[in-house]
Order: C-alpha cells, then structure tokens, then sequence
C-alpha cells in the first residue's frame, strides 16, 4: 500500500542527513582536548606529586612567561589561568600585516590541607612550572561541639 505522507520520507531523510552531520568525527572533536592540541594554548598537562610534607604540581606550560601565568589558591583548589596577547606587526615595501591574538586556559586541582601562606611557585624553567603546597595536618577523628 502507499504512503499515507508522501513527504514523510523526504523529512525522514533530511532528518537523517543532519545527524549524520553532528556524527562526524570533526564534531566528536569539538569536546575533546584533541580539537585544541595543536592550538598555542591548548590543554595545560600537569603531574601532581604527594610526599607526607607537601604537594607537588609540575605543569607544562611551553613559551609562557611568568607574567601571563596567573596562581590562585582557593577552597581548597590551586587555580592556574594562562593570558596570552600577542601582536604581530609587520611592515614592507608594499604591504603592512598587523595580527592580534589574545586567549585564555585555565586549569584547576584539588588540593585539600595545604598551608596556604606557604605556598611557593618556581618561574617556568624549560617549559615547566613548578608549584609546591606544603601540607597541613589534618583535623583528626572528630570533636564534639556545644551550642551556647
């Protein structure tokens, strides 16, 4: 018998044809650390290390000064935001090039029972920042408190 909608299919096929679209793997991409790889600031890679005096948070951060890194020590979490600006001013006999490209990552860890007036970061050396966080000594068991 026939279709009762003859444009049911047509639907059904535009239908299909745009979530083939969001299927592709450029898409797929788009929530990954992949997509933004070969970008200047991609993903921030980090080794967090633990002695029983202090964490230790060693990150790449490949051709960032000191002055576009930003530490921030908060609720028990280190942030770590990297600002970028850079300008490209060019000019020739017969063309003037001017680019601009500002960007920003950021990255957090938690880090619980830090010392936080302690905390000290070393000035990237060969691409990586080395950030300590000496450790405090955690409440043991628990206490019990009055209401006054």
């Amino acid at each position: 018998m026939f279709d009762l909608m003859p444009f049911d299919k047509r639907r059904r096929n535009m239908l299909e044809a745009a979530e083939k679209v969001f299927r592709d793997n450029f898409f797929s991409n788009l929530m990954t650390d992949n997509f933004f790889k070969d970008s200047p600031l991609g993903s921030i890679r980090a080794d967090i290390k633990e002695n029983n005096k202090e964490y230790i948070v060693e990150a790449e951060v490949p051709g960032f000064t000191k002055d576009e890194i930003n530490l921030e020590y908060k609720n028990d979490h280190l942030y770590l935001t990297i600002n970028q600006n850079e300008e490209i001013n060019e000019e020739r006999d017969n063309y003037i090039r001017r680019e601009r490209r500002v960007g920003r990552i950021s990255r957090s860890f938690y880090i619980p029972n830090v010392k936080q007036d302690e905390i000290t970061a070393k000035a990237p050396k060969n691409g990586l920042l080395k950030v300590i966080l000496p450790k405090e000594k955690p409440s043991k068991g628990s206490k019990k408190i009055d209401i006054q």
